[in-house]
């Protein structure tokens, strides 16, 4: 692969890669692999942890491939499946701080109805909150119907609003993260955090292919950013076919 470009593809995992955490397709997979990967250089940057990137690209083994993974938004940081270098939520901003916010997030939710509530409403990651109104353990039908709901109603939209009301002198932001949850993190610990890590090699582009870029998405800031060149995509097999326009792959 000595002959790839000096450029690098960063990929946003769901939306993007996959269907909203789903496994990516065989024929993507291959697509990035061998088309892609030849040319230029390919990192993955997700507000998921590692374990569930290695879940929706089907294995260590197909994640390891890529040249970077940057989990909850590269403030924790993979190569060829070793820790590279990570960041704590709980040691920047408090335990005081962090409860008041689960405390909060756990109030608003109590109030919601919603077509189906499950379990796992507030996941605590190493460098993020994700707090998840229908239960990060609903089913895929449930997730779906809760998707519907949320672009009916703004219900996610109006729990941004609401937590960046109830902290807006904490330092942190509030953002969509994925299909059904809010992602929580300090201000500047968005998906614009991973460039940091890659700016030794002096890349003379960076792409940046995602599916939330509207501001309070959580792709937002990254596709926006001065040092990349940014990409909407609607689908997996949008991000292809704007892959195949880009580096010109019959």
């Amino acid at each position: 692969m000595g002959s790839r470009k000096n450029i690098l593809y960063l990929f946003d995992v769901d939306g993007t890669l996959t269907k909203p955490r789903q496994r990516i397709s065989e024929e993507l997979k291959t697509f990035l692999l061998n088309e892609v990967k030849t040319r230029v250089k390919v990192g993955l940057v997700s507000g998921s942890d590692y374990s569930k990137i290695v879940e929706q690209m089907d294995g260590e083994e197909i994640t390891n491939q890529f040249d970077y993974v940057f989990c909850e938004n590269g403030v924790v940081q993979y190569q060829q499946g070793q820790l590279k270098s990570t960041e704590s939520i709980l040691n920047y901003i408090g335990e005081q701080t962090l409860q008041r916010v689960i405390n909060f997030a756990l109030g608003y939710m109590s109030q919601l109805e919603l077509p189906s509530k499950r379990g796992n409403f507030v996941e605590f990651r190493s460098s993020m909150l994700n707090i998840c109104p229908v239960g990060r353990s609903c089913s895929q039908s449930e997730r779906e119907e809760f998707s519907k709901f949320d672009m009916q109603h703004g219900i996610r939209a109006k729990f941004v609003e609401a937590l960046q009301n109830e902290f807006k002198d904490s330092k942190l932001t509030f953002a969509l993260g994925g299909q059904i949850s809010v992602d929580v993190f300090p201000t500047g610990w968005d998906k614009t955090y991973c460039l940091t890590h890659v700016a030794d090699e002096k890349f003379t582009e960076i792409h940046f292919f995602g599916d939330k870029t509207t501001i309070g998405g959580n792709d937002y800031e990254i596709y926006n950013d001065d040092r990349t060149i940014g990409h909407k995509v609607t689908s997996p097999e949008d991000t292809k076919e704007q892959l195949k326009k880009w580096l010109n792959i019959e």
